[in-house]
């Protein structure tokens, strides 16, 4: 049998009489639910003794920090004015938004015609637009240029930085970490068609390696530097070329690279066409070589320059330093005969005049004591007349100066092609039938190239 408990509540308390009617008997259990449900009806939780669990405990939100109340700020009149009376050190008060409205209304107003509309919100709106759009493409253009050059100097700063680095790391000795951290940046760049930036990193390496006696790593950036014009496809400038020659000149004068470097400087230079380079690169390596006193390198690239006078000193000094007095009037007679044979009458004449004038051995004239420089004076006079009799009675009257070299006579027959329209000699070692197509095969082929030998001189001019 189940056991019975009486309520507390229900049961008999001494001094206090016993409620009429029969006493009720719940179960305990039952007992607390009816006291929970009295009081979730009464609103209110019953009193628990047991403190809730640890989870609990955990999950309830912890009870945040009270901010600190900021001090409170006295408005103050500013100086030479005195507070409003009443005020007691407050600001002034605000108006209401009704009087901000009908003053900023006002404000607008000021200068407006008469039965126009006040501006909205729209009209303030357009007054953002930015000034370019507003000024036109002309503004825009303006603004896109100072874009590109913020863009452009940007692009130096970090270009000098990343020199600035890699310079700390040459003066430290480790030249073989600098030159790969040089190609690794180059090949970057290059990736990137920053070719200006790699091209300017590859110079100041190069001039680096230069100053610390680094020859062979100079040397491969300078090839860089080359690679970088010839992919961008830069345009010949005098910067560029000044930059190459300066790179040339620090070169060491017996490096199988120095020729590359040349042959790849010119070759860019003349814009990948068949022609032999520009006219100041090949001035500036003259003067390089001359320096040097390589007087037959330095006189063939005088020769493809512009530069006759640069060209008649080298000549009396390499006239004077290493040549015979007997053959003072040789050295200006080939070089104005191969002038003659590159279509350059302007820098023979010049090679001419100064050569005879700064000679220490060359009496004043014409005529001079040596046939030799009187045939040369004749012919450059020829040139100008372009008389065919004249030319050929000149060179049967000098044969025996001109017997002195026998390329003098190949040089004549160039120069009667260009300037008095003789025609080129048919030569042939066969005979009979063979030797006749041979020469039918080579006047034909002569005929189709007559435009491409007009630019270019098949003679070996060394």
């Amino acid at each position: 049998m189940t056991p019975f408990r009486i309520l507390a509540s229900q049961r008999p308390q001494p001094g206090r009489p016993e409620a009429a009617g029969p006493s009720r008997w719940v179960r305990p259990r039952q007992a607390g639910r009816q006291a929970g449900r009295q009081a979730g009806r009464q609103g209110t939780t019953p009193r628990r003794d047991v403190p809730p669990p640890l989870w609990r405990q955990l999950a309830q939100p912890r009870s945040r920090a009270r901010a600190r109340p900021r001090p409170a700020v006295t408005w103050r009149p500013p100086a030479g004015s005195a507070p409003p009376p009443g005020s007691r050190g407050r600001p002034p008060a605000r108006p209401p938004a009704a009087a901000r409205s009908s003053s900023r209304a006002a404000v607008e107003g000021v200068g407006r015609p008469p039965g126009r509309k006040p501006r909205g919100a729209a009209d303030r709106a357009c007054d953002s637009v930015s000034p370019a759009r507003s000024a036109g493409p002309m503004a825009a253009a303006a603004m896109a240029e100072q874009e590109s050059a913020r863009n452009g100097a940007r692009n130096r700063g970090g270009v000098q930085r990343v020199e600035g680095k890699l310079r700390a790391s040459v003066e430290k000795g480790d030249y073989y970490e600098a030159h790969q951290m040089y190609r690794t940046l180059f090949f970057r760049y290059m990736s990137q068609s920053k070719h200006t930036e790699a091209r300017e990193l590859m110079c100041s390496g190069a001039l680096l390696f230069f100053s610390h006696g680094q020859q062979n790593s100079a040397a491969d950036l300078s090839m860089l530097v080359l690679e970088s014009l010839e992919k961008a496809e830069v345009e010949v400038a005098d910067e560029l070329l000044e930059n190459l020659a300066k790179l040339f000149s620090l070169m060491d004068p017996n490096s199988p690279e120095r020729v590359a470097f040349v042959s790849r400087a010119l070759k860019w230079s003349s814009g990948g066409s068949g022609k032999l380079g520009h006219p100041r690169l090949h001035q500036l390596l003259a003067l390089t070589l001359w320096k040097e006193q390589n007087y037959c390198e330095s006189r063939y690239h005088f020769l493809h320059s512009a530069d006759g006078e640069g060209c008649a000193h080298m000549l009396v000094e390499y006239s004077t330093s290493r040549g015979f007095r007997s053959e003072v009037d040789m050295f200006v007679a080939q070089a104005v005969l191969q002038f003659l044979c590159l279509k350059n009458k302007s820098s023979a004449s010049v090679v001419f005049t100064t050569y005879t004038q700064k000679h220490p051995s060359i009496e004043n004239g014409p005529p001079f004591v040596q046939p030799l420089l009187n045939f040369i004076w004749f012919l450059l006079l020829a040139v100008d007349g372009g008389k065919l009799t004249v030319f050929t009675v000149l060179c049967e009257q000098y044969q025996p100066s001109l017997r002195r070299d026998p390329m003098y006579n190949e040089y004549l027959d160039r120069i009667g092609q260009l300037f008095f329209g003789v025609p080129p000699k048919q030569t042939s070692s066969y005979g009979g039938l063979l030797g006749n197509l041979l020469s039918s095969l080579m006047g034909a082929s002569e005929q189709e190239g007559e435009d491409s030998q007009d630019d270019s001189s098949p003679i070996e001019l060394d």
